[in-house]
């Protein structure tokens, strides 16, 4: 490629949190430029926000349809080459489709879709169009979670016995959503959020990063919901315990009512031989501890981390890299897959490292799973998908 991939964007106009990150994110290694963009449902809001950065009046739209119409239009090298998708979860499913059946990659917030049913959907489109799309599982992006999983896929640890993964966030506390916090109320909102609050939001987040470290699925679980603030429609708080595929026993636990808690996302894996820790709020360590021996401490930059961590680091030992990085990490590989994709190259396995469709269906399907055996006098319930 001899020019920046162009990303078109759905969602993330003016005052839209997620929306900015993403394009921090896909900027970070010079590999992309926002081309266009229908970034609110608020035509207003769509125009100022596209003004404000610098896209032309042409490449503003007030409609993803419409957007997604015109630029299947434009010649090839001029079009936007992928949709980033930004909104709340009851719409990601439609543009997702919809852009995949005009010839466009993807790049999709989490969860991937509203149900289970629409994930399955677009996977099936995926595999039909074979374009790329990718998920915003953020945490998998960081340098030592990679190391983890490389670790555990040596063997290092052992047979993996146990897993214990933890996100406690303390700011739906209150009632927030009725304060004017206009993240709090799409996401206590059945109709925008889906049958699952905090399990939805950051349920998923723990069980991907679970998955995804260990290379184990989940087959059983027993969940626990519960609505701590009184008045709330969906769950903001939950505990559930876990069988994996390799005979591993797990608990989960999220909570968005962990006062004083910001984005403590924290998980501890063991095997037979040793065990591993790693915590989201000191992202650069990753404490490796042995049945026969002294703890160690791996940093990222070490010059004896796998290729993965590697890959994903961009400056020496000591400098912090954080959540920015690990989700700049998603768009880089995202990137890198889809040029050399359009060069005829084939991508490195490195490349590759990135959640795709089968991880937004394996998500939704976890809060189906979670909901059902949370509603349920039974105390298991067989993970389907």
């Amino acid at each position: 490629m001899n020019r920046k991939l162009k990303m078109g964007m759905v969602g993330g106009g003016k005052d839209a949190f997620i929306g900015a990150v993403h394009r921090i994110a896909a900027n970070m290694d010079g590999l992309i430029e926002l081309a266009c963009g229908a970034l609110s449902h608020n035509p207003d809001i769509a125009k100022d926000s596209a003004k404000s950065l610098f896209l032309p009046e042409s490449r503003t739209y007030t409609t993803y349809q419409e957007m997604i119409k015109a630029e299947a239009k434009l010649p090839e090298g001029e079009r936007m080459d992928f949709l980033t998708i930004v909104t709340p979860n009851f719409v990601h499913f439609d543009p997702a489709y919809m852009a995949l059946d005009n010839g466009f990659n993807v790049v999709v917030e989490k969860p991937i879709t509203f149900t289970l049913d629409e994930a399955k959907k677009l996977q099936k489109k995926v595999e039909e169009t074979g374009l790329v799309l990718a998920l915003t599982h953020t945490y998998s992006g960081y340098p030592m979670v990679k190391q983890a999983k490389q670790m555990v896929k040596d063997g290092a640890l052992g047979k993996i016995k146990k897993i214990i993964v933890e996100y406690p966030q303390g700011w739906l506390t209150r009632m927030s959503e009725r304060e004017g916090n206009a993240q709090a109320a799409w996401r206590t909102d059945p109709s925008k959020s889906g049958k699952s609050g905090c399990m939805g939001d950051i349920g998923t987040h723990a069980a991907h990063l679970a998955e995804y470290i260990t290379g184990s699925r989940i087959t059983k679980l027993c969940a626990d919901l519960n609505i701590m603030v009184p008045g709330r429609a969906l769950d903001d708080d939950g505990n559930v315990l876990l069988k994996f595929d390799n005979g591993a026993a797990g608990v989960l636990i999220a909570s968005q009512i962990a006062a004083g808690e910001e984005n403590a996302l924290k998980i501890r894996v063991y095997g037979d031989k040793g065990g591993l820790e790693w915590a989201q709020q000191e992202p650069n360590t990753l404490l490796l501890k042995w049945l026969d021996r002294p703890t160690e401490i791996y940093r990222t930059g070490g010059g004896y981390l796998s290729s993965f961590a590697k890959h994903n680091t961009r400056v020496p030992a000591g400098h912090p890299e954080g959540y920015l990085e690990a989700f700049g990490n998603i768009y880089r590989n995202f990137a890198l897959t889809l040029s050399a994709k359009l060069d005829g190259t084939t991508p490195t396995t490195e490349m590759l490292d990135f959640p795709t469709a089968a991880d937004g269906v394996r998500g939704m399907a976890f809060i189906d799973n979670v909901v059902k055996s949370g509603g349920s006098s039974e105390k298991w319930t067989d993970f389907t998908v």
